[in-house]
C-alpha cells in the first residue's frame, strides 16, 4: 500500500465502536452501513448507484486481491467493468485487505482507486459479526468512518432524494436497434444498458424526474436506484399516466416499488433487509426457484394493490413480495436484479420476456 498504515474507527449509531486500520482516502465519512455477501465483484458493487450514501461492508474475508481493472475501453460510452462512472459508496469496511493484488487486467490497487475517488476504507474488522448486528437492525444502521481525532454527525441518506445525485441530467441515446426503449434513470447500473443493447434495442435514457408521458416508445424501463421510494412523487404520477398507454413496462428494484405504488400498493421498511448475492426467490406461476442479487431495505406491500395485479415472485426467506405482474397488460416488475453484475445471472431471461411483450403487446407465458 502506498499509504502508511493508519488507525481509524467505525462508529455505529448505537454507540458501538470498532477500531480498525485505514486504506483508501484519508477522510472521515458518514452514511448508512449495509452489507454484501459477494466473493468477487467489488468494483461493480462499489460503482453501483444503489449504494449511494451507504457504507458497504463485505462479509467475504479477503477483498482487493485482484485490484481494479482498467476500464477506459467503452461500448456505446458504457464502461466495461464498472456499473457507473465513479465509486458511489460513502465508505468500505472489510476484514482483510490484500495489499499485494495481482491480475492480468489490473490497473490500480483497490486502495489507490478509493483514494482517487475520495472514499475511505477500513480493514481489520470482524465484518461477519457486523453483518449479524445489521441484520438484527433491519439490515442497516447509520454509521461513520472516523480518522484519528476527527468526528462528524451521522447522516441518513433515506431522508433525501438520492436520484438527484446519481441520475443523468439530460437525455442520452444508446444503440440503433429494432425496439425503442425509454429508460428512466433513478441510479441505474450499466448492465441494464448492456442487457438491452444485446437484445436489439435503441435506448433513450432520461433523468429521474423527466416527463416521459410525452415520449413515443415501444417499452418503458424503470431502473434501480437508491433511497426511499415514497420520495419519488413526480415519477409515480407520470407512471400512472403511462399505464394508460398500455405500452410494456418493466421495473427493476426501485422501479418495482414505484410501479407498485402507482398500481395502488404501498411500501414499508423491512425488519430484515435483503442484502447480498444469495437471496432465494420463487416464480409463483411455475414454482421455480432462483438465486438473486439484492440491496434494498424497502419492500412492496400489495395489500391494497388493484385487483388486476398479482404477485410475480416471492422471497423464500421471509415470503415478502419480489415482483408484481398485471393480469392482462404487459406490465411487470421485480425487486431483485436480473441484470446482476456482479452476482447470479439466473433471471436475465426477464429481459427476454420484456422484449417479447413489445412484439406481442402482452405478457406471454413465462
Amino acid at each position: 500500500m502506498k499509504n502508511n498504515i493508519k488507525k481509524a474507527m467505525l462508529v455505529l449509531e448505537d454507540g458501538t465502536e470498532y477500531p480498525a486500520y485505514h486504506f483508501g482516502a484519508s477522510v472521515s465519512s458518514s452514511g448508512e452501513v449495509v452489507f454484501n455477501t459477494a466473493m468477487v465483484g467489488y468494483t461493480e458493487s462499489l460503482t453501483d448507484p444503489s449504494y449511494k450514501g451507504q457504507i458497504l461492508t463485505y462479509t467475504y474475508p479477503i477483498i482487493g486481491n485482484y485490484g481494479v481493472p482498467y476500464s477506459s475501453s467503452c461500448n456505446e460510452g458504457i464502461q466495461e467493468f464498472y456499473e457507473s462512472d465513479k465509486v458511489q459508496v460513502s465508505g468500505l469496511i472489510i476484514s482483510y485487505y490484500s495489499n499485494r493484488p495481482y491480475h492480468w487486467n489490473m490497473c490500480f490497487s483497490l486502495s489507490d482507486w478509493l483514494e482517487e475517488n475520495g472514499v475511505p476504507g477500513l480493514y481489520g474488522v470482524d465484518t461477519r459479526f457486523i453483518a449479524q448486528k445489521l441484520r438484527k437492525k433491519g439490515g442497516s444502521m447509520l454509521g461513520k468512518i472516523l480518522m484519528e481525532k476527527e468526528d462528524l454527525p451521522f447522516y441518513d441518506p433515506n431522508q433525501e432524494n438520492l436520484s438527484e445525485k446519481v441520475s443523468v441530467q439530460n437525455k442520452i441515446q444508446y444503440g440503433k436497434g429494432k425496439y425503442k426503449i425509454l429508460l428512466v434513470d433513478f441510479g441505474l447500473k450499466n448492465n441494464i444498458l448492456r442487457c438491452l443493447l444485446r437484445r436489439d434495442c435503441t435506448i433513450i435514457r432520461v433523468p429521474w424526474d423527466y416527463d416521459f408521458t410525452k415520449e413515443e416508445y415501444d417499452g418503458l424501463v424503470l431502473s434501480n436506484g437508491p433511497g426511499n421510494p415514497k420520495i419519488y412523487e413526480k415519477p409515480i404520477y407520470y407512471l400512472r399516466q403511462a399505464m394508460k398507454k398500455e405500452r410494456p413496462i418493466f421495473g427493476i428494484c426501485l422501479g418495482n416499488q414505484l410501479l407498485g405504488i402507482a398500481a395502488g400498493g404501498d411500501t414499508y421498511k423491512l425488519p430484515y433487509a435483503h442484502r447480498g448475492h444469495n437471496q432465494p426467490v420463487v416464480l409463483l406461476e411455475k414454482g421455480q426457484n432462483f438465486i438473486t442479487s439484492q440491496n434494498h431495505g424497502y419492500v412492496l406491500d400489495t395489500t391494497n394493490i388493484s385487483k388486476e395485479w398479482k404477485m410475480f415472485f416471492k422471497n423464500l426467506n421471509d415470503n415478502t413480495c419480489e415482483g408484481i405482474i398485471h393480469d392482462c397488460k404487459p406490465f411487470f416488475s421485480v425487486q431483485f436484479h436480473p441484470e446482476a453484475s456482479s452476482g447470479p445471472t439466473d433471471t436475465e431471461f426477464l429481459f427476454d420476456i420484456f422484449i417479447n411483450s413489445m412484439e406481442n403487446k402482452r405478457i406471454f407465458q413465462v
